[in-house]
Order: C-alpha cells, then structure tokens, then sequence
C-alpha cells in the first residue's frame, strides 16, 4: 500500500509526460487524476488504521560506498500518515479541479500539449513532496526536498510566454538554494558527528551530541544549536520566512492549481514537517528554538501587514499563507509540535479552498485579478462564494469562545496563541496582532469581491459564470475539512498530555544517566548550563519528541480566559473594521492612503525587502558577471585565443607558404640540410 503511494505518481506522470501521444492527453489527464484518487484513497486507510508503532518498509539498498550505506525505505509513523492524507488529498482535489480550469487555457491559445504536460508535472511534484515526507533518512528527504524544487520551478514556469513567469521561477528557484545551502551544511554536520543520516541512529547520539562542541566561524559553539538552525535555514527557504520570503508572492505567476497545491498545502509546509520531524534534535538546543519562534513571529506579523494593502486576488492570499506557515513555526519553536501539526493539517484544507475559490472567480471574470474590479459577484457564482466563505470563516478564526465548537482554523489558531503565551510572549503579542490583520485583509478579500456594485470591465461582470462542476466539487470537500477538521482533530492534537502523547506514541524515556552516571559530573553540569537535561534520550520511532523538562503543552492548558479569547476579539476588530472601510464607508481606504502615503508604499512594495535585495545582492551580482564575461571571457579568454588566431597562426602558415617553393632544388637543399643535421647529432651521440 504505502509502495503504491509512493510510486504510483511517478509512473503516472512518466506516461502522462511521454507516452501521452500514444494514450492521447485526456487520457493522460484521467490516468493522473485516477491515480491520485487511488493513492489519496490508501493514505486515508492509512491514517485512520494507524496504530502508534513506527514502522518501515525498505524498498532498496540506494549508495553504497565504503562503511556508507544509504537505504531507500518508506517511514510511517504519525507524521508520515499526517503528511500522506494532506499531499494526496489536495493532490486529488487539484487534478480534478485541474481539468476543469485548464480545459479552454487563453495562454496556449490552439495549443493543446500543454495539458498532458501540467499534469505531468503535478503528478511529479507529487511523488516528489511523498518522497520527502516518506524519508527514513536525511539523504533521502534531500532528494525530495530538490524534487519538490525542480517540480515548482517547472509549474511557477508554466506559462513560458510570459516574461514574468519565467522570472519568477528562476527566483523561487534561487532563492530556494540559499536555504538548501544551509539544509546541505546541517546534513553534512550532523554525518560528521553521528556517523550516519539514518534518522533514528541520529536521534539516539542526541544526548550525547547535546554536550559537545564544534569550532564555526570565529569561535566554539554548542553542536546541536549550529546544526539546528542550518537546519532551520534549509526550512526557511522551502516555507518562505522572513528574510527568505520574497519568491512566494512571486510564484503566483502560475496557474492557480499551482498555487493551490504548492503554496499553500504542501510544498511550503515541507519546512514546518523538517522541523517537527527533527525534534529531537530541536529539543536539546533551546537557542534555536528561540531563534525558530522569534523569525516565524515576526514573518507572521510582516506578512500579516503586506497583506493588508494587496489588490491582486492571489497575492492577498500568498501573503495569507506566508503569516499562517509563521504560526506553525512558532508553535515549534516554543516545542508543542503537535500543535504545529495541527495546524499545518487544518490550514491544508481552508487554504487549498480558499486558492481554488480565487480561481474560480478569476475564471469567471476572464483571467481578471484584480480585486478593485470585481464587486458584485455574490449571486453570479454561488457556490464559489459559500465556499470562499467558509474558507474564510475559517482561516479568520471564527467559533464559540472556550468551547471546542468552531471552524478549523478557529481552534488549531487558538492552540497556537496558547501555546505562544506559554512558550514566549513577544511571539504571542505578534500573533494576537497578526490574527486581527488576518481577519481585516480576509473580509477585505470577500467584501472586494462579493460585495457592493460592479467595478471595472462590466461585459466582464455581465458574462460572469459560474464554474462548471468539475472544480466546484473540489471546494465542497474541502469546505467539509475546513469546517469539522478542527473539531475531529482537537484531542489528538491539543488536547491533554497524555492524549497527544498517545497519539503521536510520545515517550520521554528514562533516565540513563545522573550526576554519578554514565555521562559523570561534567555532562550533568554541562546540560544544566545549557538549559536541558542531557541524561534523558529520546526515543526511537516516535513520530516527535518533547523532553521531560518541555511543559509549555500543559502550560498552554492553563492559561487565562483574557488569552484564550483574545484571537477571537482580534477577529472581531479586523471584521469590523473592514466592514466600516469597504461596506459602509468605501472611501475611507483611498481616504487613509492618502493621508498616511509613506506607510502605504512601505507595506504596498512588501517592505521594500526586493528593493533591498537587488540593491545589496542582484546587482553586485550582474556586475561581478559583466565583468567576468568582458574582463575575464572577453579579454583574457578571447582575446588570447583571438590574439593566437590573428597574429602566431597568420605568421606560421605565411613561412610555410613560403618555404613550400615549388622549386626542386629548394627541396634538394633542405634534405641536405636535413641530412648535416642528422650527421651532426649522431657524431655529439658518438662523442658522449
């Protein structure tokens, strides 16, 4: 079963992408569409049969080379079966989807190729993101980790007519390197010290990992501290944090299926997975934990803030996504991995609806995303517009206050807030505000969009339609995750200790070692000064791991009322207020924009954070290349094969021009002196 899931979507998208003149592209469409469907049906057997025990299912010796031996086998614990439902399941949805909103592409105008190939590619992104979240080792997570780069690099790229599609795969491409860069050097550090990359050999050296040091740089650091932010770096890049974010909005250039599937459920939590699947490493270096909950506060509150001002339908969302993706992180900063699971599970579905909802009312308005020139569009698409609804209803976090009874959103957000305030409060105060910028930019997005009269191309808003079934179904199902996934799956995830360690089969082991143990006096020393007891190890094939001395899950239970309810009373603000700027008083937006235009442009041009980089990066970088090509190519290359081929060779065929005479006793000459000098060099011979 779990080989089927894995497998079955590369094969899928090898005959889609190559054989689809033989089978004919709907044929191709209805294989890849079929096959997920299929896999997404056994990733949901997997999940509700699951029991707890890790287990895995080896399928080849993959390198080999000397004492080195990297297998290639499938893990399955909870995090496994987590990722499973949530890739496959928005996976299927956005091929069924898929064939309905690429039927009739304007893009490729006659064009008709271009089908069999997106769904090639999304059947291979597929395959990629189960190959990376199926990993029982850090090489082969590295390889889906690039899968799932290339795969996003040829989908953000689709549309290659456009100038602006291609560039911004090439930035999501490079950007992503940077991070990669970092994940590669945490890898490479973490070989070094443990001998191995298989994930349960490296959780077991934890405790003694936790008490060496390594020289970085310009000076001795704690080990598993350096390891765990390179491996953070690695997932900063792939979900797009602060300082690493600039490719996200950008990759919007691609058809919205894309989007729907990479940016907003998959591809952008593979960050979030890594360190949840890295938590016992996480767990004995509280420094970059704190550096995890400091830049996914911050990236949360920065993109909060961006998304306020956007007009472009899908960037609105893309911002909405790089602020949630700062919620998950948070909450694994502060160690309650599960709740960052949690929410990770129940924005897949909101998110993913709320994606292709903007789809289908940009198919409606004939490829218009501009959200100054909609308005209206409530009873010409119905269904789009209860399903856009609920997706906000659920990313905006609305429910019954201290009860377990809302929308998704409204209790994995909670669980996160919660679990801020008792892991770390300026993470806490940034995400209460981010929650009210969230909801003001949501019913901002909806208001836009469904409400008030038509704006701009009226033809446009007359021929405006409904989509036809094959996408609109799609946001049913998800609708039905985004309204009951919270409720189902609030025990498991947050609810007490014991349940959510029974859950995710959390064990805090035994103690092993003590002040007179195995580790000695020093070690027991070195661990208080760090701020972690070393003498407990974590335990192999558990899906997570929170040490003994990580209480912030039971903290966050027992925090107070004004916390628990204050992400609902920011919802209300961001509501109200967006009522009172784009229902009531439309002109009160253009009104503030005017009055306050430096803090306008600052959050229209995303903090100027482009600016800066082409300023401090791209431009240096073209100027180093300029002078590489004209100083070093152009002059010392070319030229000196340049000067060789315009002056030596000339000189050299004009002297055998001459010297091939045509007069006989000009040859009869060079043979005698040919043979004097033979006669010479055999008598200097004789003489030595």
């Amino acid at each position: 079963m779990a080989q089927f899931i894995l497998f079955a979507p590369l094969l899928a998208a090898i005959i889609a992408g190559f054989g689809w003149r033989v089978i004919g592209e709907q044929a191709a469409q209805y294989l890849t569409t079929g096959v997920l469907f299929a896999a997404c049906f056994f990733s949901w057997i997997i999940f509700l049969t699951f029991d707890g025990e890790t287990y895995v299912v080896p399928v080849l010796d993959w390198i080999v080379s000397g004492d080195f031996v990297s297998e290639w086998s499938i893990r399955v614990d909870r995090l496994t079966a987590i990722m499973l439902i949530v890739v496959t399941t928005v996976s299927a949805l956005v091929h069924l989807y898929s064939v309905g909103y690429m039927a009739h592409d304007e893009n490729f105008g006659h064009d008709q190729h271009y089908k069999a190939r997106f769904f090639a590619y999304l059947s291979f992104f597929t395959f990629a993101m189960l190959m990376l979240v199926t990993a029982d080792n850090l090489l082969q997570m590295f390889f889906g980790w690039e899968g799932v780069g290339v795969a996003s690099y040829l989908l953000i790229g689709f549309y290659y007519r456009k100038q602006s599609a291609g560039a911004a795969a090439m930035k999501a491409f490079i950007v992503n390197r940077v991070g990669d860069f970092g994940f590669l050097l945490g890898i490479f550090g973490l070989f070094w010290m443990t001998g191995t990359i298989q994930f349960d050999a490296i959780f077991e050296q934890m405790p003694d990992l936790a008490q060496t040091q390594m020289h970085f740089l310009w000076r001795d650091w704690s080990t598993v501290e350096v390891l765990a932010v390179l491996l953070f770096i690695g997932a900063m890049g792939k979900s797009a944090q602060l300082f690493l974010h600039t490719w996200l909005p950008d990759a919007m250039e691609g058809p919205t299926p894309v989007s729907a599937l990479i940016h907003a459920a998959t591809m952008v939590t593979a960050g979030v997975f890594l360190v949840c699947r890295m938590s016992p490493l996480f767990e004995f270096a509280p420094d970059a934990k704190l550096f995890v909950t400091v830049v996914g506060a911050s990236t949360a509150f920065f993109a909060a803030t961006v998304g306020l001002v956007q007009n472009d339908i899908k960037r609105v969302i893309a911002y909405s996504t790089c602020s949630q993706l700062g919620y998950m992180f948070v909450a694994a900063g502060v160690g309650v991995y599960s709740v960052a699971m949690f929410h990770l599970l129940t924005h897949a579905f909101f998110k993913a609806m709320l994606f292709l909802g903007a789809g289908s009312v940009i198919h409606a308005m004939h490829h218009e995303q501009d959200m100054r020139n909609y308005g209206g569009l409530k009873d010409k698409i119905p269904l789009t517009f209860w399903a856009m609804l609920i997706g906000t209803l659920a990313i905006t976090g609305v429910g019954i206050p201290l009860t377990h009874i809302g929308f998704a959103g409204f209790l994995s957000k909670d669980a996160v807030i919660e679990s801020a305030y008792a892991g770390n409060s300026y993470a806490f105060w940034l995400l209460v505000v981010s929650a009210a910028f969230t909801s003001f930019y949501s019913w901002r997005l909806m208001f836009m969009t469904f409400w008030g009269k038509p704006r701009g191309d009226h033809h446009a808003h007359d021929h405006a339609h409904e989509s036809p079934r094959v996408m609109t179904v799609p946001l049913g199902v998800l609708a039905v995750g985004a309204v009951f996934a919270g409720m189902v799956w609030y025990g498991p995830f947050f609810g007490s200790h014991d349940k959510v360690a029974e859950y995710f089969h959390i064990g805090h082991g035994e103690a092993v070692a003590s002040a007179e143990g195995e580790h000695g006096e020093d070690a027991a020393a070195g661990g208080e000064a760090h701020g972690v007891r070393t003498d407990v190890p974590p335990p192999v094939g558990g899906a997570i791991y929170m040490h003994p001395d990580n209480h912030v899950l039971d903290e966050a239970h027992h925090v107070p009322t004004w916390v628990k309810v204050s992400p609902f009373l920011a919802m209300l603000g961001g509501l109200l207020l967006a009522w009172i700027f784009y229902i009531r008083s439309p002109d009160a937006p253009r009104k503030l924009a005017e009055s306050q235009p430096a803090l306008y442009q600052f959050l229209l041009n995303k903090w100027y954070f482009d600016e800066i980089y082409d300023v401090v990066f791209v431009r240096p970088a073209r100027w180093f290349g300029r002078k590489l090509w004209t100083g070093g190519d152009g002059a010392i290359i070319d030229g000196a094969i340049n000067g060789i081929a315009m002056g030596i060779i000339p000189r050299l065929t004009r002297f055998a021009g001459r010297v091939q005479s045509g007069y006989l006793f000009h040859y009869a000459f060079a043979m005698v002196l040919g043979i004097v000098g033979l006669l010479i060099w055999v008598m200097m011979r004789g003489a030595q």
